[in-house]
């Protein structure tokens, strides 16, 4: 709105104001001897006015410039001059936005400097538009837009508008509209556990993609799962990966290099259990490079056992239950050169309430004195046991059979149980 005052005096017309927001006024520039112009050019949007600036909103004709009718009439207290105004800012606005073929453009920097306020006199550029004539302010030339805000308008001058154009945006691609196949590669690479307790319960299609073979069988490739027997076929690629990725030595310290932790000794006779550096009196190494430990028996009775639990070891129940994994056990022994020796071997998977529900417990090793001393593997693997195996019970041992005093009893060292498909790795 334009609010004309003379100097010297206390007119100004502050009537127009209630109806719009709280604006800071900006000077323009002298026109004409005694008369100044104050504009509000960015009113705050409110609804009870529509959210339109009115000055720019008034015709040629509306200025007090051009009208003083209307300005006397206002002043007396009149509304009608003034609501005529109004509406023919608003027709204005119509008209001149209906004209415009790029409503986009960004308006020259002369429109902006006009709607900002005079520059300084050293970087004022050439006007664009020809001067008033002396004695009368030009209507600032500024091009509006209305701008819909939740229902109502409200006009904004167009140096207002950021400088970046923006652009038609192009549709986001999300993760679920990636095909099936870049979906199996992407979900192949988390863990197992993230895949089956997170990933699995993010929606159907994603619930679809975890439980099909191929992205398990991916993941075995990728991790270098793959069968001893090329004959045998898989019937479930989802527990074939989390048994081999579960796989490990269910024996805790098999070769001797923390003492005598995690074994409990059920007979320990004669000079007692030992641990000696391999190769020892009248021995070989093992065909494993990386063991360098092994127990030995002295010429009493000698066992030592480990009670290994499943669900500690990350078997839950239905997995034994439902699936039956294979449970291979191994042992290695060997006895001295200049000494005879006994072995013993018992394995027992027991129930909850720790009842055998099958045993592995083969006949006595009787080794001769004078043997070649060299190491020797013993294997079984329990396969279709019966369901409710909860623990894995494992003890082995011997002592000498030619009762010399000292440590001439069976070496024991490299013990295993695993559970899982025998792989190539």
């Amino acid at each position: 709105m334009v609010v004309s005052s003379r100097t010297g005096t206390s007119e100004a017309f502050l009537a127009p104001c209630l109806l719009m927001e709280q604006c800071q006024p900006t000077s323009l520039p002298h026109s004409g001897e005694g008369r100044r112009y104050l504009s509000f050019p960015t009113p705050v949007k409110r609804p009870s006015c529509e959210g339109l600036c009115i000055t720019n909103m008034l015709p040629d004709s509306a200025h007090p410039s051009t009208c003083s009718e209307n300005l006397q009439g206002l002043r007396g207290g009149t509304e009608r001059s003034y609501l005529t105004a109004v509406r023919a800012g608003r027709r204005r606005i119509r008209s001149r936005s209906r004209s415009e073929e790029s409503p986009r453009k960004r308006p020259s920097r002369a429109l902006l400097r006009e709607d900002r306020g005079p520059a300084p006199a050293a970087h004022r550029p050439a006007p664009d538009v020809p001067a008033p004539p002396r004695g009368r302010a030009a209507a600032p030339h500024i091009r509006v837009r209305e701008v819909p805000m939740g229902g109502a308008s409200w006009a904004r001058p167009a140096g207002d508008s950021p400088s970046r154009s923006c652009g038609p945006r192009s549709a986001m691609t999300t993760i679920g509209d990636l095909p099936e196949d870049v979906l199996v590669e992407l979900l192949s690479l988390l863990p197992p556990q993230d895949l089956v307790h997170s990933c699995r319960l993010v929606c159907t299609q994603w619930r679809y993609v975890v439980d099909l073979a191929t992205l398990w069988k991916r993941k075995c490739q990728r991790d270098g799962f793959y069968r001893q027997s090329l004959n045998r076929s898989v019937s479930d690629w989802r527990i074939f990966y989390m048994l081999c990725h579960l796989k490990k030595n269910l024996i805790k310290n098999p070769c001797a290099e923390e003492n005598f932790r995690h074994w409990t000794l059920d007979a320990n006779e004669g000079d007692q259990w030992n641990i000696e550096d391999l190769p020892g009196a009248h021995g070989n190494n093992t065909p494993d490079p990386t063991v360098h430990k092994y127990f030995v028996t002295s010429y009493g009775p000698c066992l030592k056992s480990q009670l290994i639990t499943l669900k500690n070891e990350g078997y839950w129940n239905q997995l034994m239950d439902e699936k039956r994994p294979e449970i291979t056990v191994k042992d290695w022994y060997a006895a001295r050169f200049d000494c005879g020796c006994k072995y013993e071997l018992k394995v027992s998977l027991l129930s909850k309430n720790y009842i055998v529900l099958e045993e592995f417990s083969p006949e006595p090793v009787v080794i001769e004195q004078w043997s070649d001393a060299k190491w020797r593997e013993i294997s079984h693997t329990f396969q279709n046991y019966p369901e409710g195996v909860r623990h894995i019970w494992f003890q082995h041992g011997g002592q000498d059979t030619q009762f010399w005093a000292g440590w001439y009893g069976i070496r024991v060292t490299n013990s295993s149980i695993t559970i899982g498909p025998q792989t190539s790795l």
